[in-house]
């Protein structure tokens, strides 16, 4: 099992050298991925969630590619709906051929109706745009001469290249929680991304959901791939009351231990907490994930 982090791209400490530091620590403390998020458009509800400024992720992934060498690096998770379809693929082939083949894209839906607004975009039709956008994105990465037709977007005669680096395209990790990105996870994902989930949800809800979706859709299971927290504390935290992730460092290296005995090829280990939180020196944070790295490495 696979072992990542996610790196603040957003507030007043994600500068240039901090970014340039995250990324160090990630690769130095012998993590396996890093991951950042997306947002375009800087309008009330994202900034109130994650405080500007917010690094654009496929320039800055483009970045951290050429700082690092062994890390994979990835999304967490790609608004598919923000981007013309040609376009992504166009930028994501190049970042997976750039960066020898270490991109993972994680993709979802979008949740900020006010961006959406601000990119013209109606939020009432992300879900058809993302499943839309996704058959393009595949059918861009299938061949060099590409033609598609679709409700929101078509092309005749795209020529692709370059490819995606020495295999059909980088894997896809599908974003959310709910049954529709299970469906989606089914149909185009190599894995399931749930997000910051509940400890113990996975076993008793998350991952049974999953394989009726396959069920019905007489398709494999994807793999899993969640996103958890890292909140560690001096203090216990009860199970029915806490995120699995947080608690004590033997509470979370039981989460990571019963993930990976669930089958998880990939854990995203997320040190945000909210906005109250980003502050102006992420030092200190990475200071906690160089500790954790000690007891959940070892």
């Amino acid at each position: 099992m696979r072992i990542g982090v996610t790196v603040p791209n957003f507030g007043p400490a994600a500068t240039v050298d901090s970014l340039r530091a995250w990324a160090a620590l990630v690769e130095d403390a012998g993590f396996d991925f890093l991951m950042v998020g997306d947002h375009v458009a800087a309008t009330p509800d994202v900034t109130a969630a994650y405080p500007g400024p917010f690094w654009e992720p496929l320039t800055l992934l483009g970045y951290l590619a050429g700082v690092t060498r062994r890390v994979e690096l990835g999304t967490t998770v790609l608004v598919v709906p923000y981007r013309d379809p040609l376009q992504t693929a166009r930028s994501l082939a190049g970042l997976d051929q750039l960066s020898d083949g270490r991109l993972i894209v994680g993709v979802g839906v979008g949740w900020a109706r006010s961006e959406f607004a601000a990119l013209g975009i109606d939020p009432g039709r992300r879900g058809e745009i993302t499943d839309e956008y996704l058959d393009a994105l595949l059918a861009l990465w299938s061949d060099d001469l590409v033609s598609f037709a679709g409700r929101h977007v078509a092309f005749t005669d795209v020529d692709t290249r370059p490819r995606p680096h020495r295999r059909p395209h980088p894997p896809l990790w599908i974003g959310g929680n709910g049954d529709a990105a299970r469906r989606r996870a089914v149909r185009w994902g190599q894995a399931w991304h749930p997000l910051r989930v509940p400890a113990g949800w996975l076993r008793t809800e998350g991952l049974p959901a999953l394989r009726r979706a396959a069920d019905e859709a007489g398709r494999p299971v994807p793999a899993l791939a969640p996103r958890i927290v890292l909140h560690p504390s001096d203090e216990r935290r009860p199970d029915a009351d806490r995120l699995a992730g947080e608690g004590r460092p033997d509470q979370i290296r039981a989460d990571l231990d019963e993930l990976r005995d669930l089958g998880a090829t990939h854990v995203l280990l997320d040190t945000h907490r909210d906005a109250t939180t980003v502050g102006h020196d992420h030092a200190a944070e990475r200071a906690v994930l160089e500790e954790a790295a000690g007891w959940l490495l070892g």
